[in-house]
């Protein structure tokens, strides 16, 4: 389970995340009467997908012995407003001594992430007002 704590005041649009002992921006460019102190929230949800990706890739090439040496994950996030649809691209470059083999299976890895997983299937979120 995660708990993340996100709070704002009379900022445009700066908002104060807390995840456990961590703190992050978030903020919307200049152009949206933000501040631009930080990702806006879409950022930070294709930043997610990214780290996700990254790690858990990692992890699995560390566990197999495969010679990863770095990976990089690009993700793009378009949402239309107009449409209330969300197209996520995410290409992945990887390096090291990599057969094509292991390239595949680093690939399928990628699409097993959890935040991946968490994208692709039904989401419920329930909203109550605290006190």
């Amino acid at each position: 389970m995660s708990e993340i704590t996100a709070s704002i005041t009379r900022d445009h649009y700066r908002v104060s995340i807390q995840a456990r002992d961590h703190s992050i921006i978030a903020d919307e460019p200049k152009e949206n009467e933000g501040t631009d102190l930080g990702p806006n929230p879409h950022e930070l949800l294709a930043a997610a997908l990214g780290a996700c990706t990254c790690a858990t890739v990692r992890m699995y090439a560390d566990r197999k012995g495969m010679a990863l040496d770095g990976l990089q994950a690009h993700i793009t996030l378009v949402w239309d407003k107009e449409k209330n649809t969300t197209e996520i691209k995410r290409d992945i470059t990887l390096t090291g001594s990599l057969g094509a083999e292991d390239r595949a299976r680093l690939l399928d890895i990628a699409n097993k992430c959890p935040i991946h997983k968490a994208l692709t299937n039904p989401i419920h979120i329930e909203t109550n007002l605290s006190n």
